[in-house]
């Protein structure tokens, strides 16, 4: 093996992993709850990295699916995925609760996309964006999806779709 592969297997494994806890997070307690949240989180995620790349912020030199500009595992798996167990974590916590459990998820996303922007050939930055536009962007589009879902949940009375 190469050390020019290990990016694309570092893709591959992380992409095979996601989809193995996808079916865990979304098969649990208000089934259709956590499919709003992965939809919810699906589309935010997708328009938001297809807005960074077209103005030239980020871009994915090696992807697994080369035909498309955007990083379709981090945008259709990843993310959804931290998103929904997130959201599960938090689903009775006070807003400061809501906050401070951000951080660990954002935390270790934001040194892995550090790390694969500085040592490999899988995201770079441009037009002067660093890490910590990272790290507030993910925490903004995790309180706005986490918004959105709680105006969901206030609209259905409250209550959680399946119990």
């Amino acid at each position: 093996m190469r050390k020019k592969d290990y990016p694309y297997y570092f893709l591959v494994i992380n992409t095979l992993l996601g989809l193995i806890l996808l079916p865990f997070a979304i098969v649990k307690r208000s089934f259709k709850d956590w499919i709003i949240v992965y939809l919810v989180s699906f589309i935010g995620n997708f328009f938001s990295d297809e807005y960074l790349v077209t103005r030239g912020y980020l871009k994915y030199p090696k992807k697994l699916f080369p035909k498309y500009k955007i990083h379709l595992p981090f945008d259709y798996i990843h993310y959804p995925l931290m998103l929904l167990y997130y959201n599960q974590w938090t689903l009775n916590s006070k807003p400061i609760g809501i906050i401070l459990k951000l951080l660990p998820f954002v935390v270790p996303q934001t040194i892995i996309e550090t790390i694969a922007a500085k040592k490999t050939n899988l995201i770079k930055w441009k037009k002067g964006w660093t890490w910590y536009h990272s790290l507030i962007s993910l925490m903004i589009k995790l309180l706005i999806c986490r918004a959105i879902i709680a105006m969901i949940r206030t609209i259905n009375n409250g209550k959680i779709s399946l119990k």
